[in-house]
């Protein structure tokens, strides 16, 4: 297991001591790496994230300034460090440490990754997440990353997700709604058996979740028979929209991206801080739109 960490002499540039409020971001770049793609019309082999997407991008997280960054769609650490880099030439924000998760398998060049004003207290890179699936078993491509903060003598956890997209070669698995529960429930059953409802953990799951609100795969971490495992933070964007993810092919709209909190993690959230970014420059940062919630501590 290997995470990387940035820790910069920027930090002392910053006191945070008397800080109250955390804000909590998830953005989903959409391929921020080197891959083959359309560029104005012309079909590019391993060709990097066009700089007006980064641009778009940068301007996405420097409006919302996130105390906590989370990333999904990173490419390798080089392309995490060009984006910290970009970051400070463009006017912050500064990010004194970052994580960086290699995934399991070599094939899978979408990584998971956070940028934090914060430093972790620790971090955890589970990548063995084995399942059943038909005749045979699965891997979570991605895993699941987690990253512990303490911050005003409140300690909490949070988990970094993208679950498996909706494309599948199996036609006894539309849209790959099985697998995705499959994987949920062992990502649930991984933060349930560390952090027991009954302890009253405080904890954190965010990410891109590719599926509905009311879809088995959300529903696996929200609740097990009748206790509750976390809440889905409300959020919504200046016209009191909802969706954070535009399908071009299909010209359609849905929320597939969330951030949950432990029932008592929920005592800390600021009530109508959930907030989608609909900038017009959104579209072209990425096809997810970054969402974000407060907390006081």
């Amino acid at each position: 297991m290997k995470i990387l960490f940035l820790f910069l002499f920027l930090f002392s540039l910053f006191s945070l001591q008397g800080s109250e409020i955390v804000r909590v971001a998830s953005f989903n770049l959409r391929n921020y790496l080197s891959c083959d793609r359309m560029v104005e019309g012309k079909w590019r082999p391993d060709y990097p994230k066009p700089e007006i997407e980064k641009k778009a991008a940068r301007l996405m997280i420097r409006s919302v300034n996130p105390d906590i960054l989370v990333l999904q769609e990173m490419g390798d650490y080089r392309h995490l460090v060009e984006l910290w880099a970009d970051l400070n030439v463009t006017g912050g924000p500064y990010y004194p440490y970052a994580v960086w998760k290699p995934n399991r398998e070599e094939k899978e060049v979408r990584h998971l990754a956070l940028f934090s004003k914060y430093p972790p207290v620790s971090t955890s890179n589970h990548l063995d997440l084995t399942f059943p699936y038909f005749e045979g078993s699965a891997n979570s491509g991605r895993g699941l990353l987690e990253v512990n903060f303490r911050q005003s003598g409140v300690g909490f956890s949070l988990f970094n997700l993208h679950l498996k997209s909706m494309w599948t070669e199996r036609k006894d698995d539309p849209q790959a709604r099985i697998r995705r529960e499959k994987e949920a429930r062992t990502m649930r059953n991984l933060i349930r058996k560390k952090y027991p409802p009954e302890s009253k953990p405080n904890y954190l799951i965010v990410g891109d979740f590719n599926d509905h609100k009311d879809s088995a795969a959300l529903r696996r971490f929200t609740t097990v028979n009748d206790t509750v495992l976390s809440n889905a933070i409300p959020c919504a964007d200046s016209r009191g929209h909802f969706w954070t993810h535009y399908f071009k092919k299909q010209d359609s709209y849905s929320r597939i991206d969330y951030i949950l909190a432990s029932p008592s993690l929920m005592k800390y959230h600021l009530p109508e801080s959930g907030r989608i970014m609909d900038f017009k420059t959104s579209g072209i940062a990425s096809d997810h739109r970054l969402i974000y919630a407060d907390f006081r501590f």
